[in-house]
């Protein structure tokens, strides 16, 4: 998996990402809502994978989680290290977790997952479940289609996923969707969905 392209693309264009949407503020409220309800809440750690400017990881921090952002984008990270001095920020990848077997309680991938290759996806998914405690929560952010396929984001090529599909993949991975959000697309939004998943015993 060569994520290299997705990480220069991102640094190539980390100050005006920050500053269109590096505070909890330019979040949408029926997301951050979605993601305090299945991650807040959550016993042990929860990892803020592909974190950004470190926003979101702040607002679950806020809500008493013990979060970590982990971005590769040195430039996110510096940011949010020197926006969030309190919090805790680390370089590392989605699909490599440093982190010992079952030992997260959460997992929030918002839109971090839309620049993987459809091929790649599965063993993403199987990563995220090996660390995932018994009781963990699985929260992620994809963009929404009628069919799995690329389209030309601003930053580097992203895929559109059926969200029924998309489930799918999570259960096979060994998660089982508890909820979804559905918002449709507008002027300056494509149509995307958050789903909440918690992990199977099988």
């Amino acid at each position: 998996m060569n994520l290299e392209p997705v990480r220069q693309a991102y640094a190539s264009v980390a100050e005006l990402y920050i500053d269109l949407f590096g505070t909890s503020q330019q979040v949408h409220p029926d997301d951050l809502a979605f993601i305090g309800r299945h991650l807040a809440g959550q016993t042990g750690p929860v990892l803020d994978l592909g974190c950004g400017p470190g926003h979101i990881t702040e607002y679950l921090r806020a809500l008493g989680a013990d979060a970590t952002g982990i971005d590769m984008v040195p430039e996110f990270i510096a940011h949010a290290q020197a926006a969030h001095p309190s919090g805790t920020y680390e370089l590392g990848s989605f699909d490599n977790l440093a982190v010992a077997n079952q030992s997260v309680g959460g997992i929030l991938a918002w839109g971090s997952l839309i620049h993987l290759p459809p091929q790649d996806l599965d063993g993403v998914l199987a990563e995220f479940r090996r660390a995932m405690a018994p009781a963990g929560t699985l929260v992620v952010a994809i963009f929404v289609g009628d069919e799995v396929e690329a389209f030309d984001h601003k930053v580097v090529t992203a895929y559109r996923w059926p969200v029924d599909e998309f489930s799918e993949r999570l259960a096979r991975a060994g998660f089982a969707e508890v909820e979804r959000l559905l918002r449709p697309g507008d002027a300056t939004h494509r149509p995307h969905a958050a789903i909440a998943a918690g992990a199977t015993n099988g």
